[in-house]
């Protein structure tokens, strides 16, 4: 197989595929929790977009699927889908601002970074085991906070769930962003010694 050709198959693999899924979703989302009021419905779609986070990973590492687009894709499809979660159950009522906030603060603060750092030249970071496990963690408080204020019954279990899950996800995910300090000046300075070596 030509390499050109190798690298086309890496573009439409079954993870990018359902990357992309995943963010055409979001909107759908949108719609079902601020267009139609339904609680539950969007609850259920966010559940099932998060678990798909852990599938697609599974499946590039199983089937050799892993590919340099998917690197950028997954993350992505996982900030997207977890900024308008937040924004839009904070707009719903659904998600107290005390707690959301400081989600939006915290994933804005990386964004940036990962801006910066890359314009400056550093190598990419690839996200830390610490890091999956505090996003993993809020996108399952999520949808149980979601069903804890819907019609589905059960509410005061469902929040209850949502926040044991939640509240120590959110601290995990400010330790974590803690932890990448050290990776970023790393990157920094391989990113520059990359670019010395190449003009030398």
């Amino acid at each position: 197989m030509r390499e050109d050709d190798r690298g086309v198959l890496r573009v439409w693999t079954v993870p990018n595929l359902v990357s992309v899924l995943r963010i055409g979703c979001v909107p759908v989302f949108c719609v079902l929790l601020l267009g139609m009021g339904n609680r539950a419905g969007a609850a259920v779609l966010l559940g099932a977009l998060g678990a798909t986070d852990w599938v697609d990973g599974y499946i590039a590492r199983r089937f050799d699927q892993e590919s340099e687009l998917g690197k950028i894709l997954d993350p992505t499809a996982d900030r997207l889908m977890f900024l308008a979660a937040v924004a839009a159950m904070m707009a719903d009522g659904s998600l107290p601002v005390g707690f959301g906030a400081p989600m939006l603060v915290r994933e804005a603060a990386v964004s940036a970074a990962v801006v910066v750092l890359g314009a400056l030249g550093a190598r990419r970071i690839d996200v830390t085991r610490t890091g999956k496990t505090a996003a993993f963690g809020l996108m399952f408080a999520l949808p149980f906070l979601l069903l804890g204020d819907s019609s589905v019954g059960g509410g005061t279990a469902l929040r209850a769930v949502g926040w044991g899950l939640g509240i120590p996800s959110l601290a995990l995910s400010y330790y974590a962003a803690v932890e990448y300090i050290p990776r970023a000046r790393r990157a920094l300075k391989e990113g520059r010694t990359d670019r010395a070596r190449a003009s030398s």
